[in-house]
């Protein structure tokens, strides 16, 4: 099974260590940029499955890596921000966002999402289950360096 990769862009401490907390919850590898640009970089070098952006940050807005990033990646972005209207959204998705989260929100939902996410990202196969519901997701167990899945019969030591 593919460890995923999802890096947060947004220039407030508080919300990355919140999303911290519950990636590390929920074993999945998060990567951190406080403004655009530092995220263009970090697209560059650790090409994550989803990119999570505030709209208003230093250096380069959201808007403006949501571009540069569509122009050359095939990566899931996720609009995170406080700018709610309508306006703001509908922009969003047309310059290439998947999704669009407004600030203030519910941790719990915004992983929820990027676990529907990932279930849509793997590959299936003609005896595998395609999605899994919320019962079964729950029988996952995860320990650091070890998840056992019962329903899919998969033990991963370290990525393996």
């Amino acid at each position: 099974m593919k460890q995923y990769k999802v890096l947060i862009a947004d220039d407030d401490p508080n919300v990355r260590e919140i999303l911290r907390i519950f990636f590390e919850q929920n074993s999945i590898e998060l990567i951190e940029a406080e403004d655009g640009e530092q995220a263009l970089e970090m697209i560059d070098s650790e090409v994550p499955d989803i990119i999570i952006l505030d709209i208003m940050m230093p250096k380069k807005d959201g808007y403006e890596v949501c571009r540069e990033v569509i122009k050359k990646d095939d990566i899931t972005i996720i609009m995170l921000t406080a700018n709610g209207e309508e306006f703001d959204r509908v922009l969003g998705l047309e310059l290439g966002a998947d999704d669009y989260v407004t600030k203030p929100f519910s941790p719990r939902e915004l992983m929820s999402r990027i676990k529907a996410i990932f279930r849509r990202m793997q590959p299936r196969s003609s005896g595998q289950i395609a999605a899994q519901n919320d019962e079964d997701s729950e029988q996952i167990f995860r320990f650091p360096g070890l998840t056992i899945d019962p329903l899919r019969r998969e033990v991963i030591i370290k990525d393996e």
